[in-house]
């Protein structure tokens, strides 16, 4: 009989059941909780959320957008697509109800019930309508193009790209997809050849770049120091540390006449080609034994001025340099420009350097083109830059074909109209005590002969005896061959900068043997109080007729060793005669020794000239955003050239400037209109004597090519149309032609005691004669202090733009920004006035104009 234990009832028994009790009577009562509570919601409660979702929606979609024009290349979510989708289902729609009423409308009418599908009639808007859904599968939509003026190659780009757009899988990642709202999109956003639409989003890049402001720099240790990593350098920082209190001085003094705030501080890469070991020039390790100094005085004012105006500045030196600065693009072989920040934004190089940069940059190189600038000593003609052309015209060059815009290139002197004037800064090599010992030293009866190399002084003999009659005569020739040089002449050897600067202090006539051409070497003379005899040259040298000239980017002709002395200086400054006529000669040297010269400096040749004229460029030289109307076109002078004669040549005969940015305005029957020219017929022509005119037949050539404008071609039986303008030689004479006074303190004390005199309150009406009194007074002044000779004052006539517009040297006055005006003072133009509360910054304007007058 088996036996059973009862079952016990233990404690911990109990609680197992009470815990599983309880949690199967918990869930029991979730469920019937949540089946309770489920219940569907109204349509109302629904459409209430529905409609405040979409107001938030709409609000919020609005603040984001608030400058976007909805479409479907806006760029940013706009929601295009949803309401494209909506648009295309409510069309659908639309359609099938408007066949559905034809239907019953034809069936009311026939009153019959006969086959409806026969008797159909579809409502022509229908027909005529585009079918709405095509465009969700790639049908292009309508897109407003703006105006392109001032982008001369936008057109042809765009052809180009509906052709080829293809060809490179880059411009599909860029969102070109076949039309050409995305054609104008990638053109004018990545390429920049078209203008931007003013309803795309800007360019967050840009944007932030806007926000980069330069600031002036008045300390040139960090320079100095950037400098210091290269030994090629070494004669630059030596000058740069020279001349470093006139360049300090010089920005500060800028920056008082003229607005350098709210400036774009820009990425700016230096290769200095001709110092690369690759280049096989030896120029940097020639500088201290005399060899040719032109380029690195050029390339060290150039940095300077880029440094203290502000901008970031990357120098190389080397192919490895610069392979490392251009990394991020080297070996791109797209077609299309990399994406994201700019490495750089301007590039200044030389004719070697730019050779090696577009080797190194390949395919990219491309997209750099704009940015380039070329320091050229000789200069480029247009006929010489386009590859094409030049080509058929048969020109060898190994310079030339860039094809490039010819203003990219820049010159040493304002030779070529063509390119940009760039210059370099006339060294004062003297310290504070010097310039107190300097005004003291008597001028001898010597000479100084221009040429330190031995060569140069060959079959010169009979032209140096006759100066040798009046005068001592001595050199600065380095080495020590001598067989060409007469042994009366007193050699010193190469001198260093500052002993140069007391040996001219000491010398009336600074003598030029013809070689070398176009140095800056007689502009330091003249500086310093000497004339300078310039050899004439009969007939001009040039690459026809003299092998230095062979090769070089120019059909250039040279009247004499140095043009823009011969020109834009001249007499009593320059003697430019002929070397065998020994008349002339001898009658220059007694007329430069009976007289007493003073010092004379362009303007454009100071620091602070050519501060001014780089800022101006920087800001207003834009190649990267289609044309840019800089200098303003207010300052174009239209002129005809007689058959055979140039652009330059006819501006220059009417005492202007030609001016190749004007040209594309001179360039279509409709333009010629207001300058009395009917073309009963045209043509279209790539060449560079286009646009010309023939009178007898009322003919008209007009320019194909835009890159083959050019200032220096002539036609042999058209006359050229030409686009002139007016400058300021030396930034002033064109206002007034001033004899030296030390230092101007005598100019600027007469102008301050002029406007005392004349009273603060003034109008814009009348500024121009109390300017021109304010002057003459100073004039009065200053003669009766020094004694001046009363021949060499010009009329005083002093315009307004000139008086408060600090002018460029070559560009007219209104190029310029000027310093803005102060709080209650308002500047005004034609006869408006100026408000009497601002008057008291008169003082200010006058102290502008008393330090840009240039000294004559």
């Amino acid at each position: 009989m088996a036996f059973f234990t009862p079952w016990k009832l233990s404690s911990q028994k109990l609680g197992f059941f009470l815990v599983t009790f309880g949690f199967i009577w918990g869930m029991m009562l979730l469920h019937f909780t949540i089946q309770q509570r489920t219940q569907p919601e109204s349509s109302s409660m629904l459409r209430e959320q529905i409609l405040d979702l979409s107001k938030r929606y709409i609000k919020a979609l609005a603040e984001e957008n608030r400058n976007v024009v909805d479409g479907p290349y806006a760029g940013v979510m706009t929601a295009y697509d949803l309401k494209k989708t909506l648009a295309v289902l409510l069309d659908n729609i639309l359609q099938r109800i408007g066949k559905l009423e034809s239907k019953v409308d034809n069936l009311v009418s026939n009153g019959t019930g006969t086959n409806l599908t026969n008797s159909t009639t579809p409502v022509p808007s229908l027909l005529e309508k585009i079918n709405v859904a095509d465009i969700i599968n790639g049908a292009q939509e309508k897109c407003v193009l703006p105006p392109m003026d001032g982008y001369p190659h936008c057109e042809g780009k765009i052809k180009w790209m509906k052709n080829m757009w293809r060809s490179d899988p880059c411009y599909a990642e860029y969102g070109v997809d076949g039309s050409t709202c995305s054609f104008f999109i990638y053109l004018s956003e990545v390429e920049n050849w078209c203008p931007h639409l003013p309803w795309r989003a800007k360019n967050p890049y840009e944007e932030a770049d806007r926000n980069s402001l330069a600031e002036i720099r008045t300390d040139v240790n960090i320079l100095y120091s950037m400098m210091k990593k290269h030994e090629e350098f070494r004669w630059m920082r030596l000058r740069i540390r020279r001349m470093a209190d006139a360049w300090i001085q010089a920005i500060k003094s800028l920056a008082m006449k003229q607005n350098l705030e709210k400036r774009k501080r820009k990425k700016v890469l230096v290769h200095l080609g001709l110092l690369t070991k690759e280049s096989g020039f030896k120029i940097a390790e020639t500088a201290f034994s005399g060899g040719p100094l032109g380029e690195l005085v050029q390339w060290s004012d150039l940095i300077t001025s880029l440094y203290l105006l502000g901008h970031d500045i990357r120098i190389s030196a080397s192919l490895a340099e610069l392979k490392e600065i251009m990394k991020k693009v080297v070996g791109n072989r797209s077609g299309c420009p990399t994406v994201g920040d700019r490495i750089v934004e301007l590039i200044y190089i030389d004719i070697v350097g730019l050779a090696q940069f577009k080797k190194t940059l390949g395919p990219s190189w491309v997209h750099y083109q704009c940015m380039l600038r070329i320091l050229d000593s000789f200069g480029t003609e247009p006929e010489f830059n386009h590859a094409n052309y030049a080509q058929l015209k048969g020109h060898k060059t190994p310079w030339g074909k860039w094809n490039l815009n010819p203003q990219q290139f820049y010159t040493m002197f304002p030779h070529t109209p063509d390119n940009s004037f760039l210059g370099f800064v006339v060294e004062q090599h003297l310290n504070s005590s010097d310039i107190h010992h300097i005004n003291e030293i008597k001028r001898q009866n010597q000479s100084l002969v221009y040429g330190k190399v031995d060569s140069f002084w060959k079959n010169k003999k009979v032209y140096l005896d006759i100066i040798h009659t009046y005068t001592e005569v001595h050199a600065t020739v380095y080495g020590s061959s001598t067989k060409n040089i007469p042994s009366y002449v007193k050699n010193h050897g190469i001198l260093s900068g500052r002993d140069l600067q007391f040996l001219l202090r000491e010398t009336k006539l600074f003598v030029g043997l013809g070689f070398p051409y176009e140095g800056p070497a007689p502009l330091e003379a003249i500086a310093n109080g000497c004339a300078f005899l310039n050899p004439k040259f009969n007939p001009p040298k040039s690459s026809k007729n003299t092998d230095f000239f062979i090769g070089k980017p120019t059909l250039r002709e040279l009247t004499s060793q140095h043009p823009y002395a011969e020109v834009f200086i001249g007499r009593p400054h320059v003697w430019t005669v002929d070397l065998g006529n020994q008349e002339e000669v001898e009658d220059a040297v007694k007329a430069i020794l009976s007289q007493k010269i003073e010092p004379y400096m362009p303007y454009e040749f100071t620091c602070e000239g050519m501060l001014q004229r780089i800022n101006a460029f920087i800001e207003k030289q834009d190649f990267c955003h289609g044309q840019v109307m800089w200098p303003p076109l207010s300052a174009l002078q239209v002129k005809f050239a007689e058959p055979g004669q140039s652009c330059k040549q006819v501006c220059q005969e009417n005492q202007l400037i030609c001016e190749p940015s004007f040209f594309q305005h001179l360039n279509k029957d409709k333009d010629l209109l207001k300058y009395e020219v009917n073309c009963q017929s045209s043509e279209l022509a790539k060449d560079i004597v286009a646009p010309s005119f023939d009178p007898k037949n009322k003919h008209c050539v007009f320019q194909g090519d835009l890159l083959l404008f050019s200032c220096a071609g002539a036609h042999a039986h058209h006359r050229r149309i030409c686009p002139c303008r007016d400058f300021i030689k030396g930034q002033g004479e064109e206002t007034a032609a001033i004899p030296a006074v030390g230092n101007h303190y005598l100019l600027r004390t007469g102008l301050l005691a002029a406007a005392f005199l004349e009273g603060i309150r003034f109008s814009a009406q009348t500024c121009s004669s109390w300017a021109s009194a304010a002057l003459s007074w100073a004039l009065l002044a200053v003669s009766g202090a020094e004694g001046l000779h009363q021949q060499s004052y010009m009329s005083v006539d002093v315009r307004l733009e000139h008086t408060f517009f600090q002018a460029l040297p070559r560009f007219s006055p209104d190029f310029v920004e000027p310093y803005p005006p102060a709080a209650g003072m308002t500047r005004t133009s034609g006869s408006g006035t100026t408000d009497a509360k601002g008057d008291g910054n008169i003082f200010s304007a006058v102290v502008a104009v008393a330090s840009s007058v240039s000294v004559r």
